[in-house]
């Protein structure tokens, strides 16, 4: 690895840590799916995430030792029962692999786009190249087994047109007819269903397998609005007329050992939170119908006061890691008074 002299800027390390945090988390996750996946296909390419996250987190130690840079706790294998059964079917691992690249790939653009340093730019935009890769070798694997999941269809366009009246914006008033959706509406509808219906799985996935009964409730909490959520964007499609597009078979034993840690598993639903705030937020600002934005909107509110009943949780626990940050100036002085 080359090394590079010039100091890391404050996005660099964020960027930096924030990849290790997500890179030890995936790994670990993944770890353990491995031990059970009997499809060939699937399990090639759950390896191949796995081998991806454990390669990132190799180079990301290796500049931290370089840079004195305190290498985060993340997860290890102190976060894994290697010895518990079964958790999840073939299925639901290769679409968690491919859910997984969906997140890593906007995650890496993200970082990729606020560095500078070459070295890490160098990392990032490798990371962004294999995460494609990745996304799209687990989608042909999907398609293939015949379990993705299209978003609906409608006819392509014959003409070019443009919007005439005002009323193309509206959608608030209820004694008002709405309408028709538009592809760009359909499509963050669409992807918004399926992320929350993988989000209800992990979370009772996670619900049934922790001995923690406040964490079993948060999750319980967490499956019960991804599901209504789920139901909320399907009756926006169903008023189009549109298929509502099915959940693949993201089958979950009943397995009730403690499988994950509690710690993993609530970090697991605050990066899913983000996520999900973030998806929620562009499409509010993508759709054109305001009734459509403003559920998302009201949506978004209803994720951010779960995620925060979540680091409330881990607060408490002593699970939440603090990213890096400016020093707090005031203790300092305080410090340096009573010395």
């Amino acid at each position: 690895m080359s090394h590079d002299s010039t100091q890391l800027t404050s996005t660099e390390i964020a960027s930096l840590w924030t990849s290790y945090m997500n890179d030890t988390m995936v790994a670990t996750m993944l770890s353990h799916m491995l031990q059970y996946i009997e499809e060939p296909e699937i399990k090639a390419g759950v390896e191949q995430a796995y081998n991806m996250a454990v390669k990132n987190v190799h180079f990301l130690k290796e500049l931290f030792q370089q840079e004195q840079f305190a290498i985060p706790n993340g997860f290890t294998d102190d976060d894994l029962n290697t010895n518990a059964p079964r958790l999840y079917s073939d299925t639901f691992s290769l679409t968690y692999v491919n859910h997984m690249a969906k997140v890593g790939m906007l995650a890496y653009g993200g970082f990729l786009s606020m560095c500078v340093r070459p070295d890490v730019r160098e990392f990032f935009t490798n990371a962004i190249n294999e995460t494609a890769t990745l996304y799209n070798t687990t989608l042909e694997t999907a398609v293939s087994k015949g379990f993705f999941v299209r978003a609906p269809y409608i006819s392509v366009p014959e003409e070019i047109d443009y919007v005439d009246t005002k009323k193309y914006l509206s959608g608030l008033n209820p004694f008002a007819d709405k309408r028709p959706l538009n592809a760009i509406e359909i499509s963050h509808l669409y992807m918004n269903i399926q992320t929350n219906s993988i989000g209800a799985k992990l979370c009772l996935s996670f619900g049934q397998t922790s001995q923690n009964k406040e964490i079993q409730e948060y999750m319980l909490r967490g499956s019960e609005i991804s599901k209504k959520h789920v139901r909320l964007f399907t009756e926006a499609l169903a008023e189009s007329d549109l298929m509502t597009p099915g959940s693949p078979d993201v089958c979950v034993s009943y397995s009730t050992t403690q499988t994950y840690s509690d710690k993993i598993m609530m970090f697991h639903m605050s990066l899913l939170s983000a996520a999900g705030t973030g998806n929620y937020s562009t499409a509010a600002a993508a759709s054109q119908r305001t009734d459509l934005a403003v559920n998302y909107e009201r949506l978004s509110a209803e994720i951010a006061q779960f995620a925060k009943s979540g680091a409330d949780i881990m607060i408490k626990n002593s699970w939440l890691e603090q990213p890096p940050g400016v020093h707090d100036r005031e203790k300092l002085v305080k410090k340096e008074g009573m010395s």
